[in-house]
């Protein structure tokens, strides 16, 4: 039969000159191509260099190495046989029964067998003297330890383990060191510290081989996974699977297809299923009975979570329920006790949503990662609910709610905050849904205002601005200007640069405590005879307004959610035609429809709460994730009145008694806007008129206009710095994707969230009149970010914009008239209301946060 062409082993020797080295030759040459992670050249030269060894010791010393090639090829039980044969031969020098003990123990530790391979490793530290394989040893010692969370012992391991290979003045190893050592800061929960030191050691690793670099992504997404930044961990996890199917590694890669359904999880379970079924055959192929029962227990994990934010249930059969006790048993007789008890809490949630409640409430155990103990809680809230008994499964979620809440407050940046949430989706809901079943108006509240702080909670503490940022933040511009396509967030150069700037923003921004929550009977101290509060709360597919003024008792209105969300789907598209075809015969025609529409979706979630709230002239919004970009202002029941929807009642109660002082005016024009200049100007003439009157000359010092080329990012965030009021005139587009890659075009590019988020002090009102850059986008079912809550969380008490496209020639004279009120000290909200009354330009421009 033709061998197609390839060189026979005699030839493959005689070709390259290998014949005629010694065993010993043959050996130094076998672990240089490991080095070079030429795996399949080392597994013939050491092959060969076996067989023309003439000693017990040789043959012992060649099988160490050529175990690891044929290991890492997939040949693990080959792998195995060798080893033992090798410490079966008589007189080992203890040197070399240390270091076959070490590769021992890493062949039985990918197979799953910790307890074997810490025996092992034990064996291996205390018989290597060699710095090189001792630094190794240690390493692959700390990673067993790490299976076992022993995370101080292994972390002692890391760390004597870069101290030698610094010594060794191997700059690699040395990172894989402190790569490690962050991932066990990962475990023990401290993520803040694990992203810092991976990606300390990210550039070394990847300067090093394509392997360690995956292996480096392959830890560093799992970390992006706790932090909640899903679609990012999951990018990462793909790309690190298809590198270690190029290198042949299918133990690392089945490892990186577990992990990508873990992530997955969190927003496609049905994908999930899937890619940890792969994973589970890929295991089984391999021998690797502990992985394939940990991919399996994932497998499972999934089939029992039908939506993204655990809120559906469906009927869970009795084969399901089977397999999960069965699968449970196994991964706590491979010692995964934390990932049994995480399918037994998922699996005991099911039961109960589904109406069959466990008959014992979940354990609880405290050691357990955060990611589980929630899902503890979960299971808790889950199964007092399914009794009836809501009481205790508010208490059960709150348990949890406080758990992550705690955690979170490490952090100031506010894509982790949001991101963050996603440990709390499940919680949440359970929670949620038992208050609005209580049918209590101070309990509604009560959850209404934790839903709000979970991810406001605190206030950003940034550190001096780094010049690295600044710079990945300016080749984002480049790139984006380059691209020039809707998807260009995807580029690989973006998505790397856009994880560094993220990466970096969360290890360095640190954090205090917001205003802390309110009860309702402290919150209606704050209001008036002419404010309400509409607090809108969403679980499981209903929808509540809860109605609370000063005088008439709170109240409790629930709403067809069916109804609001069919009203919903194409209200931005046809609030976009309005505004493209504004003063055109079709204008008219697209006008009408709109009207009909918004009409229904007032009469929907609006007209009964206002019938309660009787004649107030200033209303309080709050909302979920589900109603963001709805605009608010143009529904008939709440057109004329004063409206703004605040981040939490709470906090604006707590700001609501400090006036806003205005004086110092900004303008940014962005190239291309048609009327922009002439809205810069003739919003900024009513703070000229009005700085001239109160000291004669000081106008020009209390306004500023940058346009033209002078409307650069740099000046833009310089200029936010220093005015109480930041009027940005600017195209603008929604990434939804990544929303602090939302951004308005200026003269040198883009200005982005992420800048905004960097911005040390941010003017008390922002004024963003740019196409939808008021749009939120929905993290996790609860919160939203965007250019407005960019803005928000940078410090400013107040953002007006538009979730949908604006017309040009509305948006100058209505914001020119707003500029009239907010001059003459009306609060941002009010001024908005007059310019409406007084322009009647019925838009969709809202204010954010405390608008009065």
């Amino acid at each position: 039969m033709s061998d197609h062409g390839r060189a026979a082993p005699g030839e493959y020797w005689a070709r390259s000159g290998l014949e005629a080295l010694s065993a010993e030759e043959l050996l130094s040459r076998g672990i240089a191509e490991n080095g070079r992670g030429r795996l399949r050249n080392a597994r013939r030269i050491l092959a060969h260099a076996l067989e023309s060894a003439d000693g017990d010791g040789l043959r012992a010393r060649i099988s160490a190495p050529l175990a690891y090639a044929m290991g890492q090829l997939g040949d693990t039980s080959g792998a195995e046989l060798l080893c033992r044969t090798a410490l079966a031969l008589p007189e080992l020098p203890p040197a070399t029964r240390g270091i076959l003990s070490g590769q021992l123990g890493t062949l039985v530790l990918h197979r799953g067998g910790v307890d074997a391979a810490l025996a092992l490793f034990r064996t291996a530290v205390a018989l290597v003297e060699d710095p090189v394989a001792r630094a190794n040893v240690l390493l692959n010692h700390g990673v067993a330890l790490l299976q076992r969370r022993r995370l101080r012992e292994c972390a002692d391991e890391f760390a004597a383990a870069a101290e030698l290979f610094a010594e060794l003045g191997d700059a690699a190893g040395e990172a894989q060191a402190r790569h490690n050592l962050g991932y066990t800061a990962l475990l023990a929960g401290d993520l803040v510290l694990a992203l810092t030191q991976m990606n300390a050691a990210r550039d070394e690793l990847g300067r090093e081989s394509p392997l360690a670099a995956a292996i480096s992504d392959l830890d560093r997404a799992e970390a992006l996974r706790e932090a909640g930044q899903l679609h990012e961990s999951a990018a990462l996890l793909e790309q690190a699977a298809r590198a270690f199917g190029r290198l042949r590694r299918p133990q690392t890669r089945g490892e990186a297809e577990l992990q990508l359904a873990q992530t997955l999880l969190g927003y496609d379970p049905a994908r999930a299923a899937q890619v940890a079924q792969r994973a589970a055959q890929r295991f089984r192929a391999l021998g690797s009975d502990s992985w394939e029962v940990r991919a399996d227990g994932v497998r499972l994990r999934a089939l029992l979570t039908p939506t993204a934010d655990r809120t559906s249930s469906k009927p869970v059969s009795a084969d399901l329920e089977a397999a999960c006790a069965h699968t449970a048993r196994r991964l706590s007789r491979f010692g995964f006790r934390v990932e049994a008890r995480a399918l037994g809490y998922v699996r005991d949630a099911a039961l109960s949503r589904s109406g069959h409640p466990p008959r014992r409430a979940p354990r609880l155990d405290p050691d357990d990662p955060l990611s589980v103990r929630v899902l503890a809680h979960e299971a808790r809230a889950a199964r007092s609910a399914a009794l009836g008994r809501d009481a205790d499964a508010r208490r059960h979620a709150a348990d949890g709610i406080r758990e992550v809440s705690a955690w979170q407050r490490s952090f100031g940046s506010l894509d982790m905050l949001s991101s963050a949430a996603i440990h709390g989706t499940g919680v949440f809901a359970e929670g949620i849904a038992a208050s609005i079943r209580s049918g209590k108006p101070e309990v509604v509240f009560e959850w209404s205002e934790y839903a709000r702080h979970f991810t406001q909670q605190v206030s950003p503490v940034r550190p001096p601005q780094d010049p690295r940022h600044a710079a990945d933040l300016a080749e984002i511009r480049a790139l984006r200007a380059e691209l020039a396509t809707p998807d260009w967030a995807d580029d690989p150069r973006v998505v790397a640069l856009r994880r560094r700037v993220s990466e970096r923003q969360w290890v360095g921004t640190s954090s205090i405590d917001g205003p802390p929550s309110l009860t309702l009977h402290e919150f209606r101290e704050y209001l008036d005879d002419e404010t309400v509060l509409l607090s809108f709360v969403y679980a499981r597919g209903r929808l509540t307004c809860l109605v609370v003024g000063r005088q008439a008792p709170p109240a409790l209105v629930d709403l067809s959610w069916r109804a609001v969300r069919d009203l919903h789907d194409g209200l931005h598209s046809e609030l976009n035609a309005a505004a493209a075809t504004h003063g055109s015969p079709a204008g008219r025609l697209i006008r009408e429809t709109l009207e009909r529409r918004l009409a229904r979706l007032s009469q929907a979630l609006v007209d009964d709460a206002m019938r309660i709230a009787g004649d107030a002239r200033r209303v309080l919004i709050t909302v979920p994730g589900e109603l963001h970009g709805t605009p608010w202002g143009m529904l008939p029941a709440l057109r004329g009145r004063v409206i703004t929807n605040v981040r939490s009642a709470s906090r604006w109660a707590h700001g609501s008694r400090t006036p806003f002082a205005l004086e110092r005016a900004g303008f940014v024009v962005g190239p291309r806007i048609a009327r922009g200049t002439e809205e810069a100007q003739s919003g900024a003439r009513p703070w000229w008129l009005e700085a001239e009157r109160r000291a004669r000359g000081s106008g020009g010092d209390a306004v500023h206009v940058l346009a033209d080329g002078a409307a650069r990012v740099e000046h833009a965030t310089a200029l936010a710095e220093e005015v109480d009021v930041l009027h940005v005139v600017a195209h603008g587009r929604h990434s939804a994707d990544s929303p602090l890659l939302s951004g308005f075009e200026l003269a040198d590019g883009t200005l982005f969230g992420y800048d905004i988020d960097a911005i040390a002090k941010a003017p008390d009102l922002v004024v963003l009149s740019a196409c939808e850059l008021g749009r939120s986008s929905v993290r996790w079912g609860e919160e939203a970010i965007g250019m407005a809550r960019a803005w928000l969380h940078a410090g400013a008490r107040c953002v007006i914009a538009a979730p949908v496209t604006v017309a040009d020639d509305v948006a100058c004279e209505l914001l020119s008239v707003m500029h009239e009120g907010l001059a003459a000290r009306l609060d941002p909200a009010e001024a908005l209301a007059a310019a409406v009354a007084e322009t009647g330009h019925d838009s969709p421009f809202l204010c954010y946060g405390s608008g009065f």
